[in-house]
């Protein structure tokens, strides 16, 4: 079977930020909105956080209580959403498509990818969580209906773990990687975020959903990193 031919309903590669002068004396090509927005939210958090640090400590974990209670669910189903999307795509016409071009080829071989995934972008992961978060949920099941220290928590513990760092974890990873692979290697947009929304937003990527897409990008990323290195 044949793959796909590349979809021809992309515009022309957008200039997402090329007009700014913003950072240009530094050979720099940042979007004033997207970095100053962006810039003003983590720094304002962290200076919150110096002034006032029991009061911002606990309006963080009000805050993920109420997300994990109330939209638990949702990221449980996106997950299992995300990892049938990598299955589909990949067991799909689809997943012949080379990244890069018909012509393209890797320029390191599969085991040195391998190699840099685990030792660079699963390091924590393979030597604090794998061995923490199992003994953390055995000793503070998050059901109440279990016992703490049982063979009970003892299983749930490790279908937690599992699961997150099994293979749903991995389908997040390969779909974003994907998104920003193809749109930016194969259709020649800029490597950001709002690139893998032109199909659904088209033009209105240049404005202010793209501008939205790119901060919301650059927040929860240097956050989620900045927790998993804190804690590893």
């Amino acid at each position: 079977m044949s793959a796909p031919p590349e979809p021809s309903v992309l515009p022309s590669r957008p200039a997402y930020g090329s007009k700014q002068t913003l950072g240009s004396s530094l050979g720099l090509d940042i979007h004033p909105t997207v970095f100053l927005v962006s810039a003003g939210v983590i720094i304002g958090s962290v200076l919150l956080s110096l002034v006032a640090l029991e009061s911002t400590g606990a309006l963080f974990a009000d805050l993920q209580n109420a997300i994990a209670e109330s939209a638990g669910w949702f990221f449980i189903l996106v997950v299992n959403l995300f990892l049938l999307a990598v299955l589909v795509i990949a067991f799909s016409p689809a997943g012949k498509v080379r990244l890069g071009g018909d012509d393209a080829r890797p320029s390191f071989s599969a085991i040195s990818w391998f190699a840099m995934l685990f030792s660079a972008g699963m390091g924590i992961g393979l030597l604090f969580f794998s061995v923490a978060e199992p003994l953390y949920h055995f000793t503070s099941p998050p059901h109440t209906s279990i016992e703490a220290g049982s063979p009970a928590a003892a299983a749930e513990a490790m279908r937690m773990t599992y699961y997150h760092w099994g293979f749903h974890a991995w389908g997040i990873y390969a779909l974003v990687g994907l998104a920003l692979a193809y749109f930016s290697f194969n259709r020649g947009l800029p490597l950001t975020i709002r690139s893998a929304f032109v199909p659904l937003l088209g033009d209105r990527v240049n404005g202010p959903w793209g501008n939205l897409i790119d901060i919301l990008a650059v927040v929860a990323t240097l956050f989620g990193v900045a927790t998993s290195l804190g804690i590893g």
